[in-house]
């Protein structure tokens, strides 16, 4: 994709396309809405992915997102949306579920009940939902830095290519075999990318590889092996999700989890006996030489006290006029005590080095010359250090090489099988939310909407308590009923259906049918009469439903609050005269509908929740809304019980005024 197609995806800027154009498909990852595949860019974060794969989707299908047209049709779909990101477990999921959206576009509508019907089949079994919890996007380790090892060339194009393809390791300039020695000296490793170098003799573990460059992961296996460490968890908890839910992974499991084992935390190898020994025998190098100079010393120490010496006057004469001192006395008369010493502690050491390959070294530590205190030679255990430090590194760059080799290829499945972990959570999502709401698959078809045996998850008491509706409108119509007896419920519960519908989603009911309208228009109840500036914004609100040709579907919850309820009435007929003449679908709630039926020019569809009357002093209703039939208000119900419980003749007269 190149840059000016991605620049087209609105919010997408020069900077972000550049980075987006680092991806390796970011054609497939924006068409999936693939938001773990586009966090892999530099410098994109989850949340970012997830708002550019919406924005990517919109501008696919050609969808303009203009649905949810009102503050309250946003609050709908975020209520919506906030039910779903419940239902996940891990924060990608979540993330993800984003870039689900009402659309207006049967292709991406279509797109979405194919995902979630297969969705909806999802098992969310316990096993499942606890292996995802440690499952999270693979993070992608830039930090690598190998410092045992560098590349050498006497060419500045080479030069500049081998830091750019390998910046984990120095790349040094060289003129002839000297330099390469003298690196040799201070590296374990030396790779020569020169040809005119091959065949030359230097100490140390040199390299001619003018290939080198062409397969760079094989010269820093740390590369692969950094990615591994980095997320050996959370690959062993997909590995987990992938068989707790029996799906096909795209990598051999079992393989895979066996390479983690010989990989440790901080990317080193695991498991192998000889490193292990060697990295034993340089930390404990000091402490090892000095408990074997005690092994000598306590020796010697035991054979003096054990012993008489005396000295003819001649000889101590001698050794005085020599300058010698205890060493000669050593040599000429406890020799062969010493040599014993010596070699207890040649013994000592070399057996508690535990290097075997070393032990010749090793021996040499402790000389033959008679002292005392024995004391070990410090060059040879310098040079010994060196040599095992060298030796260590050379094997564990040969195991990192080995496993790397191993772990390559597995890398890009190994990223998938934690990506599929992450997209069934995605399915889950939707499957519990399905499952908890008992939902089922929307038809669209015909004008308006149908809705039976609705529940809305809205409301603020258990979904199991919830009474169930049965509502459908297929032009304009008011919605009248007592104070309580769910007419606000009933319009979230259209908008609700309506917006899941369009994400593509299954709904909270026993069946429904909705047309597919190019916009939600929600008005919410006005808290007060508004002034004279807010009244002529409303006003032109509603002006603007009326014009042009768009399908909406307008819900409105006691417009009559604006203003005086005289002056409402009229307003609110004119209002359902306008929309009746368009094609659009909409429901007013209003305690006015006598009032307004009556200055209406048109027929006008009066729905009524039906109050079946007090019993305990609550109010008893039928929540789904009668059609054609205007409901009776709580102060005539009020009246009404009055009458019957009384017998006043000031309640039978007032009941007749309700007439």
């Amino acid at each position: 994709m190149e840059l000016d197609e991605l620049e087209a995806i609105p919010g997408v800027g020069s900077k972000t396309a550049e980075r987006l154009s680092e991806l390796d498909d970011p054609t497939a990852a924006l068409s999936a809405g693939d938001v773990a595949g586009l966090a892999r860019a530099p410098g994109i974060s989850e949340g970012r992915a997830a708002r550019i794969a919406r924005a990517a989707i919109r501008h696919q299908h050609d969808d303009d997102g203009e649905f949810l047209a009102t503050p309250r049709a946003r609050e709908v779909y975020e209520s919506v949306l906030d039910l779903l990101q419940e239902r996940a477990v891990t924060g990608y999921a979540e993330k993800r579920l984003e870039t689900l959206y009402p659309s207006v576009t049967a292709s991406r509508i279509e797109e979405v009940r194919t995902f979630a019907r297969e969705a909806v089949e999802r098992e969310p079994s316990t096993e499942v939902l606890e292996a995802l919890a440690g499952v999270e996007p693979p993070e992608q380790p830039r930090d690598v830095r190998v410092r045992d090892r560098c590349l050498a060339t006497n060419d500045a194009e080479a030069y500049s290519k081998a830091r750019e393809a390998v910046p984990e390791v120095s790349v040094e300039l060289v003129d002839d075999a000297r330099g390469i020695a003298d690196l040799a000296r201070g590296y374990s490793t030396v790779i020569v990318l020169d040809e005119e170098f091959s065949g030359i003799e230097v100490e140390g573990d040199v390299r001619v590889d003018p290939q080198a460059l062409d397969d760079p992961a094989s010269v820093v296996p740390e590369r692969t092996l950094a990615f591994f460490a980095r997320n050996r968890e959370r690959l062993r908890a997909a590995a987990a999700v992938h068989r707790a839910a029996d799906l096909d992974a795209p990598c051999d499991v079992e393989a895979l989890d066996a390479a983690l084992v010989r990989l440790n935390e901080d990317g080193t190898v695991a498991g192998d006996d000889a490193l292990d020994d060697l990295e034993d025998a340089i930390a404990d190098l000091d402490a090892t030489v000095s408990m074997a100079e005690n092994v000598a010393n306590d020796r010697l120490r035991e054979a003096i006290e054990k012993r008489d010496v005396t000295i003819e006057g001649a000889d101590l004469l001698s050794l005085v006029e020599r300058g010698a001192g205890a060493d000669s006395l050593l040599e000429r008369e406890l020799a062969d005590e010493f040599a014993e010493a010596v070699e207890a502690a040649r013994d000592h050491f070399a057996n508690a080095l535990g290097v075997d390959d070393y032990e010749s070294m090793a021996r040499q530590a402790f000389g033959d010359d008679p002292t005392f205190p024995v004391e070990h030679d410090k060059r040879v255990i310098e040079r010994l250090r060196e040599e095992l430090t060298a030796e260590r590194d050379r094997r564990a760059a040969g195991l990192k090489r080995d496993l790397a080799d191993d772990l390559r290829e597995m890398r890009e499945p190994a990223a998938e099988l934690i990506e599929g972990a992450l997209e069934l959570d995605v399915e889950l999502a939707v499957s519990r939310f399905a499952r908890d709401f008992d939902c089922a698959f929307p038809t669209f078809e015909g004008r308006g909407f149908e809705i039976e045996g609705g529940r809305s998850p809205l409301l603020d008491v258990g979904f199991e308590d919830i009474e169930s509706v049965d509502y459908g409108v297929d032009g304009v119509a008011l919605l009248s009923g007592v104070n309580s007896g769910g007419k606000t419920s009933t319009l979230d519960l259209v908008a609700l259906v309506v917006v899941l519908a369009q994400m593509g989603l299954p709904v909270p009911a026993e069946s429904a049918r909705v047309e597919r309208f190019e916009a939600l228009h929600y008005q919410a109840k006005t808290q007060g009469t508004l002034d004279a500036g807010a009244f002529e914004t409303t006003l032109r609100e509603f002006s603007s439903l009326v014009a042009g040709d768009r399908t909406r579907l307008v819900l409105v919850d006691e417009l009559e609050s604006i203003t005086e309820p005289g002056a409402s009435a009229v307003i609110i007929a004119g209002i359902l005269e306008a929309l009746e003449e368009s094609d659009s679908t909409a429901v007013f709630v209003s305690h006015l509908a006598g009032e307004i039926r009556e200055a209406a020019a048109v027929d006008v569809t009066v729905d009524g929740i039906e109050a079946l009357g007090l019993q305990d002093g609550e109010l008893q209703v039928n929540r789904s809304p009668v059609k054609n039939h205007l409901a009776r208000s709580t102060p005539e119900l009020i009246v009404e019980k009055l009458a019957e419980e009384d017998g006043d003749d000031l309640y039978d007269e007032l009941l007749e005024k309700f007439e």
